[in-house]
């Protein structure tokens, strides 16, 4: 019995960060020159521009896996947490486990969401100047002063060299 317990725990705590790699894995491609289904044939408008700033930013996506990481870590402090004492400190033992573990879960899951992006002004060739955050990409680097084109679909655009 005692050893079904732990192989229940431990294939709990696998299919946890099992579900946590995956989430983490399934973010956007952070070199923005990938596109979902529903970005293919529709119509964008396109924007000729200077790069007029350019600083590093953290992305913060941690609100898409936080409820994840919780739920997971609570669910492996809790039955972890069963396993200590008997009876009613048993039962307070895993209170705090889920608690603690939710807490771990929802800070390891946040740690996953981030990702790193580029804060771009660009003066257009009108004369407006915008701001687009996007994710970065190692093999494009965008410096001040550099000629780009801004892709508009809506409320979202995409920066690429021109």
């Amino acid at each position: 019995m005692r050893q079904s317990k732990r192989a229940l725990a431990l294939s709990v705590t696998l299919g946890a960060f099992s579900l946590l790699t995956i989430v983490g894995c399934s973010s956007p491609n952070p070199y923005g020159d990938a596109y979902g289904a529903a970005d293919t044939r529709t119509i964008q408008q396109v924007y000729y521009g200077t790069v007029i700033k350019a600083e590093p930013v953290t992305i913060d996506a941690s609100d898409q896996n936080n409820a994840i990481g919780t739920v997971a870590g609570a669910a492996i402090g809790g039955i972890l947490g069963s396993k200590v004492g008997g009876g009613s400190g048993s039962d307070i033992a895993a209170i705090g486990g889920g608690l603690l573990g939710g807490y771990a879960g929802s800070k390891a899951a946040g740690t996953l969401g981030e990702s790193n992006g580029v804060n771009l002004t660009i003066r257009l060739d009108s004369g407006e100047v915008i701001a687009i955050v996007q994710e970065a990409n190692p093999n494009m680097i965008f410096q001040v002063g550099q000629a780009v084109q801004v892709n508009v679909d809506g409320n979202t655009a995409r920066v690429v060299p021109r």
